[in-house]
């Protein structure tokens, strides 16, 4: 697939602003801070259409990325980041299942967590609640780039063992600096729609 155009089409907090043009859509979900912008900017191959930040906890609407007029990629605010306050989190959190509850243009949510490390407690409450509305998943591993090749396998298999994928799930090592794993998404966006 290539990307010949990609823009910020909407930002959304409620249903009632969601584009209603059918094409299909696939969310991105992530802690703060584990590279949702950079993996929107390289699968789009744009260098700053989603603004990367160095403090974590910016995103705090539903941002739809419009592709090619084809689909939309969406990000919407990462979880885990404690400097947020409860009454914010609990916003981002209706706010996300307000859109998971009957958005049928959804075809697979783009789960990211750090190579780096072991899934945190917040991962998996993550993937248990995306899987509580059987949504299929690909987990996105990142910042691979970081993760020296002694030490690949033992994280692929430390977050395959924590998150304890269901089938039909898939797991996709990435990397932004080295553009591994891009083809891979792309090939799987292009067979959903």
């Amino acid at each position: 697939m290539v990307i010949k155009e990609a823009d910020l089409d909407i930002i959304a907090t409620r249903r009632s602003q969601y584009p209603e043009n059918g094409r299909p859509e696939f969310l991105l979900v992530g802690r703060s801070n584990v590279g949702k912008s950079s993996f929107i900017n390289s699968i789009l191959s744009r260098k700053n259409l989603a603004h990367t930040s160095a403090t974590p906890g910016k995103t705090q609407t539903l941002n739809f990325y419009g592709v090619n007029d084809t689909f939309y990629l969406i990000d919407v605010p990462g979880y885990g980041y404690a400097a947020v306050d409860k009454k914010t989190q609990s916003k981002f959190g209706m706010m996300i299942e307000e859109y998971l509850e009957k958005r049928q243009e959804l075809k697979r949510v783009f789960m990211l967590v750090d190579f780096r490390m072991k899934p945190t407690e917040d991962d998996l409450l993550m993937y248990n609640f995306l899987k509580y509305y059987n949504l299929p998943v690909t987990i996105i591993a990142t910042k691979a780039d970081k993760v020296p090749g002694s030490k690949k396998e033992k994280n692929l298999r430390m977050i395959l063992q924590t998150l304890d994928l269901v089938v039909g799930d898939d797991l996709i090592v990435f990397s932004s600096a080295d553009k591994l794993g891009v083809a891979e998404v792309l090939k799987k966006i292009e067979d959903l729609i």
